[in-house]
């Protein structure tokens, strides 16, 4: 019975997520917060890194207006569910993290930049600590010399697992705020710690001007 219970939902766990999705989205009032850092890159089809924390995962996949992505995602089970999800949306998946299969996955990220993808990453995932950059996402940018892009999701009503991210589920009719900061480049002198903390403070700072375009609207970010 576990069994086929696992296998219901593999088989029906995404397509139920990507309604779910869609259908939070729908509701939403949605904006977006310098939209154009993203945009200058998007429109003439110039790859980046994406970059996002991990609890801001849920809707991200309907604020990417870019050409095609590909998703650094766990190997663990819940790792299948979100990559059969993303599919469901036309994006594809990298299978690994930090402490499984991450030397492979980064090999593969490289070889992917050679064509035109979007490559997107979560610094923090797949278990913390929570907004601390892991080292995968700057070797990355230093191998790739690809620019990394900032991207924040927070929304003014929602629930907070208790989970180490604190994972966030918004609630239908609540305002949506979509960011974007400008993007980083690996510099030539630069040290690996050295990118690693100023792209962490580039993102928080992200966050932070998500929140502040909900306050100006007169509510707070949960």
């Amino acid at each position: 019975m576990a069994g086929a219970g696992k296998r219901l939902l593999t088989r029906f766990g995404p397509l139920l997520a990507a309604w779910v999705i869609r259908a939070l989205h729908a509701t939403m009032k949605i904006s977006y917060v310098n939209r154009a850092a993203a945009d200058s890159y998007w429109q003439r089809e110039k790859p980046v890194i994406l970059a996002f924390w991990h609890d801001q995962l849920l809707l991200m996949v309907k604020g990417y207006h870019g050409p095609r992505a590909r998703i650094l995602i766990s190997p663990s089970g819940d790792g299948e569910l979100i990559a059969r999800t993303m599919a469901s949306f036309g994006q594809g998946a990298v299978r690994g993290s930090s402490s499984r299969g991450g030397a492979a996955a980064l090999r593969e990220m490289v070889k992917l930049a050679r064509e035109p993808f979007d490559l997107v990453v979560t610094p923090d995932g797949p278990k913390g600590p929570r907004h601390e950059v892991k080292m995968g996402i700057v070797q990355l940018a230093k191998l790739t010399q690809r620019p990394v892009l900032p991207m924040a999701f927070v929304a003014s009503k929602g629930h907070r697992f208790n989970s180490w991210d604190r994972f966030l589920l918004p609630y239908p009719f609540a305002r949506g705020v979509y960011a974007f900061g400008n993007v980083l480049h690996f510099g030539e002198k630069e040290t690996l710690d050295e990118f690693a903390a100023r792209l962490e403070k580039a993102m928080k700072d992200n966050v932070d001007q998500a929140v502040a375009y909900l306050e100006e609207q007169g509510v707070s970010a949960v």
